[in-house]
């Protein structure tokens, strides 16, 4: 009796990246993150340093906050990056296939479909995938959440514990 030698199909992660300021990072990208590890293999969380905005926050604050967002478990399925430059060239150099972006109302979808016509147009190998964040984080934002911790608002369970206890750092001063 002869055997066919087993031969492994070759497999290749398949990678997403998901971008934001994440001044600071909310449940509701937690969400979004934790959802889109059910359909990529791995996600790369591209923290933008954007010129135009100033941030509450610094980069590193930033990047330590999303490290500290994530169990050892998902870490090695998460990359977490600063990136500046054009997000579709970042994602096409790191292998991504897609960019997922969070969608909360029909407000942001009009903003989230020019941006995804004009990163398909400057680079056709990266798709753009929406995911509808939760209904119950459809309200937040970091906007929302740094001006309610600003003025004194409870904003425990808006955002992981150790990013309330930072906002709270920051507005005491």
């Amino acid at each position: 009796m002869t055997y066919e030698p087993f031969i492994a199909e070759e497999t290749t992660d398949t990678v997403a990246v998901y971008p934001g300021t994440f001044d600071p990072i909310t449940m509701g990208h937690i969400d979004i993150i934790r959802r889109a590890l059910e359909i990529f293999d791995r996600v790369i969380i591209a923290v933008a340093r954007n010129p135009a905005k100033t941030p509450l926050f610094s980069l590193e604050e930033r990047l330590q906050m999303i490290r500290d967002s994530f169990t050892s478990e998902e870490d090695g399925r998460i990359e977490i990056e600063a990136v500046e430059g054009l997000l579709v060239d970042f994602a096409y150099r790191k292998g991504a296939k897609a960019i997922v972006r969070g969608l909360r109302a029909v407000s942001d979808f009009d903003y989230e479909f020019q941006m995804a016509l004009m990163n398909r147009r400057l680079e056709r190998e990266v798709e753009t995938v929406f995911l509808m964040t939760a209904f119950r984080w459809i309200y937040i934002s970091s906007s929302i959440i740094k001006d309610a911790a600003r003025h004194g608002g409870d904003i425990s369970g808006l955002v992981p514990d150790h990013v309330c206890e930072r906002l709270r750092e920051k507005f005491l001063r």
